[in-house]
């Protein structure tokens, strides 16, 4: 009976979620606010507000694979060779947005009168924006291949390898030793890293494309897809056994495949689950949210997250001019990527479970980097404003062009979101 309880209440959860992804998402895209607040605001309603599902935290950790499965396909449509060519922008702009950002937000939580640690990290948790956000964006406004969207996908994978530094600072931080229970530190951690990638890299050349010719002989369609899953899903658990994050893991997966013959098919096994999976990411980041704390911090809460943003997308405008950016693509750029990104709420749980920050900030934060993602799509909304009309026009004709010879190539434009 306890079983066949479980199993009830598991297919309830699983016809709520489905349910109110039905509803939000096209009724926010019918009005103009995008499928991703959608998302958003039925997992807040069916959490929070009612109650109906209570376990957010333990969908988010699930739904985490859409990130994953997300940057597989980034990096499927990154040849090497066009990632050495994005080096300029994701190391000298991505590295600049990151540092710039980090540190004016730890020197405001410095005059604040926090920590150094607390400080640090929650500023350059802060300075991480949402790559699951920004892609979807840009995706559903077809701007994925203009120069802006570029530039922000490379700030974007930028910011991905940067959580990987971030959190081996907060043992740095920690204010009381781990123990036996800490992992790897120092040289051991770094070779480990690095013996993983490298394994990651032999596999990727010498072992995966024969797998999959093998898999493709069989014929079975089935065995295809697994092939599939296990690729991305095995990439992803090698490189978090070695302490890096699933999601770059996936990504290096993503690339070492590109030049395959079996990217166009990959491609296809793996989009839907991308696409479900992040819509319940977004749908978990609304559970997630604690109401208690943003009630509590009523008057806060809408003090900070404008600030928050606003400096944000005035470093990102700032640093696109420096950069050589026209004023449009920079306005642009710096409207899509002023959120807090998803990569905050590992940065922040990880953070709290060493005493770096308490339980309340971590869930001040979480609260603040949610907000700032819901009012992302307003933030691109007015950013069109901003942009003088004629140079939209101009971006959209050479946006044009490039989704044309998209075309040409066998491919449509809306499955190429990191032609970067």
């Amino acid at each position: 009976m306890a079983t066949g309880g479980a199993g009830a209440d598991l297919m309830t959860q699983t016809l709520v979620l489905l349910g109110s992804a039905v509803v939000a998402a096209p009724l926010f895209k019918r009005i103009g606010l995008g499928t991703v607040l959608g998302y958003l605001a039925a997992g807040v309603a069916i959490g929070p507000v009612f109650g109906l599902i209570t376990d957010g935290e333990g969908i988010l950790h699930f739904a985490e694979f859409g990130i994953v499965f997300l940057l597989f396909i980034v990096g499927l449509e990154l040849k090497p060779s066009r990632l050495w060519d994005l080096r300029v922008d994701i190391f000298g702009l991505g590295f600049a947005q990151v540092f710039l950002t980090g540190a004016v937000f730890s020197v405001i939580g410095l005059l604040l009168g926090f920590s150094t640690g607390t400080s640090v990290i929650a500023g350059y948790g802060l300075a991480l924006s949402s790559t699951a956000f920004a892609l979807q964006l840009l995706n559903e406004s077809h701007d994925a291949n203009t120069p802006y969207g570029q530039k922000s996908f490379s700030v974007l994978l930028f910011q991905d390898l940067a959580i990987v530094p971030l959190l081996a600072l907060i043992p740095l931080f920690a204010p009381f030793s781990q123990g036996d229970d800490a992992g790897p530190t120092g040289f051991t951690a770094f070779a480990i890293a690095a013996a993983a990638v490298a394994f990651l890299i032999l596999a990727g050349r010498y072992l995966l494309n024969p797998l999959l010719r093998v898999m493709a002989k069989t014929g079975a369609r089935e065995a295809m897809l697994a092939t599939a899953l296990f690729v991305v899903l095995g990439a992803a658990w090698l490189m978090q056994v070695a302490g890096l994050s699933m999601a770059m893991g996936a990504f290096l997966a993503g690339v070492l495949l590109a030049e395959s013959s079996f990217r166009h098919h990959l491609e296809a096994d793996i989009e839907p689950f991308r696409g479900l999976l992040l819509g319940l990411f977004f749908l978990a980041c609304g559970l997630s949210l604690d109401l208690t704390v943003v009630f509590e911090n009523w008057w806060l809460i809408p003090v900070l997250v404008p600030v928050i943003m606003v400096i944000k997308a005035g470093v990102l405008y700032g640093l696109g001019r420096l950069f050589k950016m026209p004023v449009a693509d920079a306005v642009r750029m710096a409207c899509v990527l002023p959120q807090a990104g998803e990569f905050g709420f590992v940065l922040f749980t990880a953070a709290a479970a060493v005493g770096v920050l308490d339980s309340n900030q971590a869930s001040l934060l979480i609260a603040i980097v949610t907000v700032t993602m819901a009012l992302t799509p307003l933030s691109v909304y007015f950013g069109g404003f901003l942009v003088p009309k004629d140079a939209v026009e101009d971006m959209d004709e050479e946006s044009s062009l490039n989704l044309h010879s998209v075309d040409e190539s066998g491919k449509g434009p809306n499955v190429k979101p990191a032609s970067k």
